[in-house]
């Protein structure tokens, strides 16, 4: 008799995980890897490095599993490792950029983000949705997580705060100015 893991809980999926069924844990990522993906590319407005921090963000979920709670949502919790990946991302990317700008023989700043559509978005949507990204992901830090928390991956106030550490009414005036800052950036470009 096989499991459905699909009508599985995400508590009793991460239990059967850490008891070494890796299935429970495919099924994990299969349920939450858009989600990840999504918070990801906005953080980062690019999809390798959204993708490749998929993978850092369930490894390290994979790893901290003995640690989940299943009584928190697991959309949230793996929220909270995402943004501390895309944290992590940020950091690596300005050293990367110091020592890039440090070390150039002639003093010049190469461009680091291309800001035109990819050659392949033939549909006006698709261009919409990567200058929307690029936007995004060009917010400081503290209002692009919330933003995309709120926004994007829908997590309501409460879960908001609890992923990032703040009050509720420090996530409602994070996106009141985030969603202003980058109605200014698009009417901008």
């Amino acid at each position: 008799m096989s499991l459905d893991w699909t009508s599985l809980s995400d508590g009793e999926l991460a239990t059967l995980s850490i008891a070494g069924r890796q299935a429970a844990f495919a099924e994990i990522v299969r349920r939450y890897r858009q989600p990840v993906f999504r918070l990801a590319r906005a953080c980062t407005g690019e999809a390798d490095e959204a993708l490749d921090l998929v993978q850092e963000t369930f490894v390290a979920a994979h790893q901290a599993l003995p640690r989940y709670d299943g009584q928190r949502a697991m959309k949230a919790w793996l929220s909270r490792i995402a943004i501390n990946k895309c944290r992590d991302w940020g950091r690596r990317r300005t050293v990367r950029r110091f020592f890039s700008f440090a070390l150039s023989d002639d003093g010049q700043a190469e461009a680091v983000i291309d800001e035109g559509p990819a050659t392949d978005d033939a549909v006006a949507d698709r261009q919409e949705l990567d200058r929307v990204t690029r936007a995004i992901s060009t917010l400081p830090m503290n209002l692009k997580e919330v933003l995309v928390l709120r926004a994007i991956e829908g997590l309501s106030q409460a879960e908001t705060a609890e992923v990032l550490g703040v009050t509720q009414k420090a996530v409602e005036t994070r996106l009141y100015r985030a969603r202003a800052r980058l109605l200014e950036k698009l009417n901008a470009i």
